[in-house]
Order: structure tokens, then sequence, then C-alpha cells
């Protein structure tokens, strides 16, 4: 089982920065890709930023030139740096990290959710 604890949430106003940060815990044994996805009232989840072991990485378009994400591995943590944030970037971020574990001698793929933090840009 692998546990995810997220942090760094708030309330900025436009123009604004927060980072957030998403620890992973368990029997891991590898991690193949780190990201954020975000949830507005009334929208779908969406992708926002993921990070693959290889450090390649992937934006949602309304992101691109403001968000950057990164990870380290030996802390098994990903980081979303929000800069120039906007009203329209208010929603719920969770964090979603997929890879394997091994544990009683056997491996397992897993997909794993955070819990979610809120980040609410005021105008």
């Amino acid at each position: 089982q692998v546990q995810l604890v997220e942090s760094g949430g708030g309330l900025v106003q436009a123009g604004g920065s927060l980072r957030l940060s998403c620890a992973a815990s368990g029997s891991i044994f590898s991690i193949n890709a780190m990201g954020w996805h975000r949830q507005a009232p009334g929208k779908q989840r969406e992708l926002v930023a993921a990070i693959t072991g290889g450090g390649s990485t992937n934006f949602a378009d309304y992101v691109k030139g403001r968000f950057t994400i990164s990870r380290d591995n030996a802390k098994n943590t990903v980081y979303l740096q929000m800069n120039t944030l906007k009203p329209e970037d208010t929603a719920v971020y969770y964090c979603n990290v997929r890879g394997r574990t091994y544990s009683g001698g056997a491996f397992r793929d897993f997909n794993s959710w955070g819990q979610g933090t809120q980040v609410t840009v005021s105008s």
C-alpha cells in the first residue's frame, strides 16, 4: 500500500505563487510517473502536469510557462511550482503517483491518489 501526503495549498492573490508537495511512502520499489491533476467545482478532474522517472515533463496548455513540475527521487516526492496564478486556477489539486511496490515477495503495480489540497486564487 502506498500513501501520498500533499501540502502547500492555500489562498493567494492573482499573480502570486504557490508550491505544492506530494510525498509518497510505503513498500515502494520503483516510481514511474508522478503528476498533478485538478478539479474545479462542477468540472471534471484534469491533468495539470506530469513527470516521468527520466525527467520528461508534460503540461496542460493552460499552465505552460507558469507552472513547473519536479521530483526528488530520493524522497519519493513531487513538486508543483505554480507562478502567475489566475482565479481560474482555483481548484482542488490532486497528486497522482504510479509505480511498483515490493512486499511479501511479490511485485505489484500501484496507482495512488492524494487526498487533495485546495488552491484558491482571488482576483
